[in-house]
């Protein structure tokens, strides 16, 4: 058994992962997030802010040390939309070099596949259509996993959808917001999903359209389904285990939009189960999954805690081993000292 760290530095948060994999089995993950914000201001300026950049990388450096203390024997680090979109992500990958990783900068299409890997583990043999809603993208991946582990995975995208960027192109940062604002986000949104889900197949089995392969089941990851959950129980603490597999229905999403627009970011930030930090963006979370369930015609979602951490484990164990990983891609592993 290998025991590994994983880092993935997304828009809004940056976690880590530590895992125990075994022949591309996950026995044992355990996670850490931090609200770091790298994304703040890139859809406007094209840049990371470096204040963004300095909150990660304070954030790192202890992930690092926590993965050293747990006794993880190598690491590897990835970094998506935000530094996807940046111009200056050089500057970020270099401090993260001397901090004795191999920062990598994964592809929308990557991305999505080990978001897949991840969250299907929990519905073998099933058509899904997995969506990692994060702050700058959203990850549609459909497929199967098979009952022998093999990926059968049809359609793959990155949209450029995510709770921060629809904040900061349509809402209020301090809210409320106007009806209007909201109406104008979900255009913005309709406009990006609706092509893909004609594309790729991905109207709900059932809805007049729909393939013959058409998923039957909407799992959707990342901290907007999860922390919608977490206000929905009133989570205090957060607890995980409530909170995956868990579902929410279409109209559970209208009513919480509703009542999220309708407060300040600070009445936000008070809700029970909802952390302060997410507080800013969390209605243009809701208007990214929700608008997402509208074109593809799916009435519930499945919410997974088993995400791109969880897939990340899987590959960087097997490319530990000389094996191609599951989704045919690897990161570069380096080994903590």
């Amino acid at each position: 058994m290998t025991r590994l760290a994983c880092i993935d530095i997304g828009t809004v948060t940056a976690r880590l992962a530590v895992a125990d994999v075994e022949d591309g089995r996950v026995v044992r993950l355990a996670k850490h997030s931090e609200i770091c914000n790298l994304g703040q201001d890139v859809d406007a300026t094209g840049r990371l802010d470096e204040g963004a950049m300095a909150r990660v990388l304070a954030c790192v450096r202890g992930y690092v040390e926590s993965a050293r203390d747990a006794g993880a024997v190598a690491a590897c680090c990835t970094l998506t939309s935000a530094a996807r979109d940046a111009e200056n992500s050089s500057v970020l990958g270099a401090e993260l070099d001397a901090l004795g990783l191999d920062p990598l900068i994964i592809p929308g299409q990557v991305e999505g596949a080990l978001t897949f890997l991840g969250v299907t583990r929990d519905f073998r043999g099933q058509n899904v259509l997995v969506a990692d809603n994060g702050g700058g993208s959203t990850e549609l991946a459909c497929g199967r996993t098979n009952d022998d582990g093999t990926l059968d995975l049809r359609f793959v995208r990155s949209i450029d959808v995510g709770c921060r960027r629809v904040t900061e192109k349509f809402l209020s940062p301090v809210g409320p917001d106007a009806a209007d604002d909201v109406a104008r986000a979900h255009e913005f949104a309709a406009a990006a999903f609706g092509p893909a889900v004609r594309e790729g197949g991905l109207l709900a089995a059932g809805v007049e359209g729909a393939g013959a392969d058409a998923p039957a089941t909407l799992a959707v990851t990342g901290g907007t389904v999860t922390s919608l959950v977490a206000v929905q129980k009133e989570l205090e603490p957060y607890d995980p285990a409530r909170v995956h597999l868990a579902t929410l229905s279409r109209d559970d999403l209208e009513r919480l939009e509703g009542r999220l627009a309708a407060l300040t970011v600070e009445g936000r930030a008070a809700l029970p189960g909802l952390m302060a930090k997410r507080a800013p963006v969390i209605l243009g979370g809701v208007v990214a999954v929700l608008e997402l369930m509208r074109q593809t015609g799916f009435s519930q979602l499945t919410v997974s805690e088993s995400d791109l951490l969880f897939g990340l484990a899987v590959a960087a164990e097997t490319t530990l081993r000389g094996v191609e990983s599951p989704v045919g891609w690897g990161p570069t592993m380096r080994v903590l000292r």
